[in-house]
């Protein structure tokens, strides 16, 4: 019996797939053109908008008084977006005793900041524009004034009333958390304009003329209580006082701007409380 066999040996080519070789370079494109992109986005971003905003910017990424949006869900300028929230509170060092120079030097320097944040508003100074047309600020030996006053066809007050118009609400709340963050005690003060007592074509309204004196204190005390409803405390509260037209902003008797709220950070920082 023949025991040999045929052996077939069968030969089977393996063939190695290679990797895609030349990829990395398009992930590497794709993030350089994404990040020239962004570049020329930022530059013409800054072309096209002013100082101001671009301060406000630099404010809202590097602020000089700590700061965070707050998303309340609201629709006006800043009632979506709260300008401060909770951080590190805005605290006035002590300065030593004695160094009554130095420490005027820091009072101002504080007061200029807190005047610096209502002016850029945190970078939302665009959305704030209609707000700023009615707040004036200055520095004086008193303490940071802010003057807050009509402007045409948007007055703050109900004609001859104390009920304040929602864009006062809106400003007193603005403001209001700025200056929460400081320690400095507050003032407000009431003022009208020449003749706001008196109805239409310099006659008493409605058989009697206003009481000047005790509507601006009414004015006063209702813009006292939106502020301490944005979160400045009763006890920081120095005083509330109305004026009539005693003090006018201008000479014009006919200028809104005599018809304001006067809010002052005072300087004495030592004996105010949070």
């Amino acid at each position: 019996m023949d025991t040999t066999r045929n052996i077939t040996i069968i030969k089977r080519r393996k063939v190695v797939m290679e990797g895609h070789h030349g990829g990395a370079w398009k992930v590497a494109y794709a993030d350089f053109v994404t990040a020239m992109m962004a570049f020329f986005l930022l530059m013409w971003l800054l072309s096209a908008t002013d100082q101001t905003t671009r301060e406000g910017l630099a404010d809202f990424f590097s602020p000089t008084i700590p700061i965070h949006q707050i998303n309340g869900g609201g629709d006006g300028p800043f009632e979506g977006m709260g300008m401060f929230g909770a951080g590190t509170d805005f605290v006035a060092p002590k300065p030593e005793p004695g160094k009554s120079e130095a420490r005027g030097a820091n009072d101002d320097a504080r007061l200029a900041e807190i005047q610096k944040a209502l002016a850029a508003t945190s970078g939302d100074a665009a959305r704030a524009d209609p707000l700023l047309r009615h707040i004036a600020t200055r520095i004086t030996d008193e303490g940071l004034i802010i003057d807050i006053f009509d402007v045409p066809g948007s007055p703050l007050f109900d004609a001859r009333g104390a009920k304040p118009n929602p864009i006062l609400d809106e400003l007193l709340a603005m403001i209001g958390r700025v200056i929460a963050r400081a320690r400095n005690p507050v003032a407000v003060t009431g003022h009208l304009a020449p003749g706001d007592a008196m109805g239409e074509d310099g006659l008493p309204g409605f058989g009697q003329p206003v009481d000047p004196w005790r509507l601006s204190a009414e004015r006063a005390q209702a813009a006292r209580m939106l502020l301490t409803g944005a979160g400045v405390t009763e006890a920081r509260l120095a005083r509330v006082a109305g004026k009539a037209d005693r003090a006018p902003a201008t000479d014009l008797p006919d200028d809104p701007r005599n018809r304001r709220i006067e809010v002052t950070l005072l300087r004495r920082f030592d004996d105010a409380r949070r």
